[in-house]
């Protein structure tokens, strides 16, 4: 399935339902065998009509949505508008606001402002249900790691916030997210980490990649032991962008 690069695109592949049940079916179950969320069998009916599965076990409940066990779950906005917020969020590197997502999408200022907080949280717990690993043993472009420090400069920040954040984060008080994109799926991972120690660092890319594939971290000292698990290439930042 070819991801849609800019917004214009995004919201037109995803103002087609279809697109959307797909893109949710590959996320969900990569094998692309949809299991019924509440007792795993893989006998399911798809009804179109209804845009719901029905699982053929016995038991309460038969029917689901794509959205059973998500962050959508609950919520009356339709995938076609919850799907181009998501891309809009995770697209823009500067971060992107609820009346951003207002206007382009035609929802409500609340209603982007409420899907904005559901979708970062999905960021950060894993509420997608992904639980695939990144990266490919057997070939592949390999996963690109990386960390960044994200808020304001405590000089510039009231004195109770100052406080709060040296608390959190020392003398920086900034928050640390780190981040995997997969170059062959073109998906992104992210994750807010406590610190940048070498096991915290390494911890998180042994649980998110395969062991084999090919990585590429910059040149710091906590990426410095990937070698024995993984093909590990270095991008120096200083000639490379």
């Amino acid at each position: 399935m070819d991801a849609p690069k800019t917004l214009q695109e995004a919201i037109q592949f995803f103002s087609d339902y279809e697109n959307c049940r797909k893109f949710m079916v590959a996320v969900r179950w990569p094998d692309g065998i949809v299991k019924c969320p509440r007792c795993q069998s893989d006998k399911i009916t798809y009804l179109q009509n209804a845009r719901v599965y029905k699982c053929n076990g016995k038991h309460l409940r038969q029917k689901f949505s794509l959205k059973i066990g998500t962050v959508f779950e609950d919520s009356p906005i339709p995938l076609e508008k919850w799907l181009p917020a998501l891309w809009m969020l995770v697209s823009c590197k500067n971060g992107i606001s609820s009346y951003e997502i207002h206007r382009a999408l035609g929802v409500t200022q609340k209603s982007a402002w409420f899907m904005l907080h559901r979708i970062r949280l999905a960021v950060t717990t894993n509420a997608f249900g992904m639980t695939h690993k990144l990266g490919d043993s057997e070939g592949g472009s390999g996963v690109e790691v990386d960390e960044t420090f994200i808020g304001g400069k405590l000089k510039n920040m009231h004195k109770d916030k100052k406080v709060r954040y040296e608390k959190r984060g020392g003398s920086h008080g900034k928050t640390i997210v780190m981040g995997l994109l997969d170059r062959d799926l073109r998906q992104v991972r992210a994750k807010v980490i406590p610190n940048v120690k070498r096991e915290t660092l390494q911890a998180e890319v042994m649980n998110e990649v395969k062991r084999g594939s090919r990585v590429y971290t910059d040149e710091a000292v906590g990426y410095d032991n990937l070698r024995h698990r993984f093909v590990h290439e270095f991008v120096n930042h200083a000639e490379r962008m």
